[in-house]
């Protein structure tokens, strides 16, 4: 289902719920003293809901550097992997070739193999590990005759650290991404609370009750549907797809 149709449920839904609950209260809930409760519970309402607010930004705002960072770091990864080509290309013997060859079958591993069990959470295989360990050793093994040969050699040595850097950070990124448990029952218990706040104020008639109740919890359900599309930045509606080595391979066929 479309992204933008299930979060229209989701907030729909929310809506109606807090709804219903903001008629039964006032259908069947005491009315004795709820004018008088304006003043407390609207300070109450004021501490938790900014509360809730902060920490509903803090976590979307992470995830969205999260995103990001991940988005950048796939380019970086690419980018690497053509320059040390490119670098390797000057090397004597079949040295360039195979360098070629080897970074081909590892943006093809990336973007074939890994970026499906990125998606689904699923173990990373070792192929490229393999892959990107024989590019090094490739590189290691050729002899360097002059100045020239020796600066292309150190600078595809250093453009594979980069490489690997990139990709311990991604694999790493990947594992301890997202949005723990601990905060998933803060940010659901804090919005359950703020939604339920309102209907302890008096004074309003009920069809402007319930506006209020059905907006209010619409617009956290729509924010915490933000964050569960956020929170696997390889899936969801900002998922980063595999472009950069896609393109590394078009770049190096």
């Amino acid at each position: 289902m479309n992204v933008y149709v299930t979060g229209v449920f989701w907030v729909v839904g929310g809506a109606v719920v807090a709804a219903v609950i903001g008629y039964l209260v006032r259908r069947f809930g005491w009315d004795e003293g709820r004018r008088d409760n304006n003043d407390a519970a609207g300070q109450v309402f004021t501490i938790v809901g900014a509360l809730h607010a902060v920490l509903i930004a803090f976590v979307l705002i992470s995830l969205f550097d999260d995103v990001g960072k991940t988005r950048e770091g796939s380019y970086t990864e690419a980018d690497g992997l053509v320059a040390a080509t490119w670098s390797a290309e000057a090397l004597p013997g079949d040295t360039g070739e195979r360098v070629r060859q080897l970074a081909i079958a590892y943006a093809a591993t990336v973007a074939q193999q890994e970026w499906p069990r990125l998606i689904d959470d699923g173990p990373i295989p070792a192929t490229g590990w393999t892959q990107l360990d024989e590019m090094r050793r490739a590189v290691a093994a050729a002899p360097a005759g002059d100045d020239w040969e020796t600066d292309r050699k150190n600078e595809a040595s250093s453009q594979l650290w980069q490489v690997y850097q990139a990709r311990q950070t991604r694999l790493t990124g990947a594992a301890t991404d997202g949005v723990g448990a601990v905060m998933w029952f803060a940010l659901i218990l804090g919005s359950v609370i703020s939604v339920l706040l309102p209907n302890l104020f008096g004074g309003t008639r009920m069809a402007a009750h319930l506006v209020i109740v059905s907006t209010l919890a619409g617009t956290i359900v729509l924010l915490l549907f933000a964050i569960f599309q956020l929170q696997n930045p390889y899936a969801g509606g900002a998922s980063v797809p595999p472009d950069a080595f896609a393109g590394a391979i078009a770049r190096l066929g």
